[in-house]
């Protein structure tokens, strides 16, 4: 194990943390296929091994990214963001439409499927930590700093909200985060929120999942009226939640243990937006209570490497990429528990997925090629420092 870890730099906790989430997944998302292999015919252990296969192919895309200087990752933003703007409107004009919702792409000759607002986020907020790391001098001035910074958020919101609206949601609250550490006026990011929030109540409003949107809106804050008994089950907008909260409740304290789970028959894609559902029916509250707190411990070890940073860019992105991947975490339990309406959103790194596990495994990859450049600046530091503070014992005739 010594010998494993002396091969992998930056924070060994958060390397830790991921492989417990990446055991924790295959078994939760063997436990939640069934289901879903029975209706295609498949045996549950073809998706175990092609979760397996994605998440190996994650690990390795985070110990390359891990290797990398992140500094040369200011230069691949640039070339990110002029592919992300195309290709989010390719997508939202010939992209593969599931529940009038266009966010996929058929990638050429492999015909997998890519959802294009992975590669947004990653692309958005590295694009974010480059400008803001370098327009430090200028940030109060509104047209070398705020225009082209907030054009950029504005941009990708609106292209990713026409069909992913919480996903939106999410990287604009992510950015404002960036914006308030980087110094960014509180009366210029007032003035987005609200163009932001204008933007989105039109997305909502003239959108193409409108009803969609409205039926879970509605069907949240209509919630008490199925328990009430106004409201048959049949008939609750809301039914996925209720069916998540129910699952949750017959876990208790210590679950059901694993591959027990009853709920996983009965969810829309247990393996998914409600397998954190699963792991507290299975697991129990310990066991969800375990689950938030490596989150929780992963955002702690991120604002760690903020801190440490002798580099503003490396402190961004540290910064953007943790609260991304903690503030998606939250949103997928918040859902699961009944503390907001449905959205669709996987759990980072425990979600059965292609593209979600592999652009996590990257960003997590280049938090770690920043706590990797600290570790290396750290060592030189103490080698030229070593020479001067040891001790000169001088002998006798």
């Amino acid at each position: 194990m010594d010998q494993i870890f002396n091969k992998l730099k930056g924070d060994k906790w958060i390397w830790i943390i991921v492989i417990v989430l990446s055991g924790w997944s295959l078994l939760a998302v063997y436990s939640s296929v069934g289901t879903l292999a029975y209706k295609e015919g498949k045996g549950t252990e073809l998706y175990l091994f092609k979760h397996f296969s994605i998440i190996a192919i994650g690990i390795g895309l985070m110990y390359l990214s891990h290797k990398l200087d992140y500094r040369y990752y200011a230069g691949i933003s640039k070339l990110l963001m002029i592919i992300t703007i195309p290709l989010l409107l390719f997508t939202l004009i010939g992209g593969n439409k599931v529940n009038d919702a266009s966010r996929w792409v058929t990638i050429p000759v492999i015909n997998q499927t890519f959802q294009t607002s992975d590669l947004a986020k990653l692309a958005l907020i590295t694009f974010l930590a480059r400008m803001l790391s370098r327009k430090q001098e200028d940030i109060k001035d509104v047209k070398k700093s705020f225009v082209p910074i907030m054009g950029a958020v504005c941009a990708v919101f609106v292209l990713i909200a026409w069909a992913n609206l919480s996903t939106a949601l999410m990287l604009f609250g992510t950015s404002i985060l960036l914006l308030l550490i980087g110094r960014i006026s509180f009366k210029q990011i007032a003035i987005v929120s609200l163009g932001v929030g204008l933007l989105g109540l039109i997305v909502i409003a003239v959108g193409p999942r409108r009803t969609t949107y409205f039926s879970r809106i509605e069907g949240f804050f209509r919630s008490e009226e199925v328990a009430s008994g106004t409201v048959s089950f049949q008939e609750d907008k809301n039914y996925q939640a209720n069916l998540a909260k129910m699952t949750i409740a017959s876990g208790e304290f210590f679950g059901k243990g694993a591959g027990n789970s009853v709920g996983r028959n009965l969810l829309p894609h247990p393996y998914s937006d409600f397998i954190f559902a699963i792991i507290v029916e299975e697991y129990g509250t310990l066991g969800g209570a375990i689950l938030l707190a490596l989150y929780m411990a992963l955002m702690y070890r991120c604002i760690r490497i903020v801190t440490l940073s002798p580099r503003a860019f490396g402190a961004f992105l540290a910064a953007g990429l943790g609260f991304s991947l903690t503030i998606q975490a939250l949103a997928n339990m918040a859902v699961a528990v009944g503390l907001g309406p449905v959205t669709g959103v996987p759990l980072p790194l425990v979600s059965m997925g292609g593209t979600s596990i592999l652009f996590t495994s990257v960003a997590l990859g280049i938090i770690l090629s920043v706590s990797r450049n600290i570790e290396e600046l750290k060592d030189k530091e103490e080698l030229y420092e070593a020479p001067r503070t040891k001790k000169v014992v001088v002998g006798t005739i």
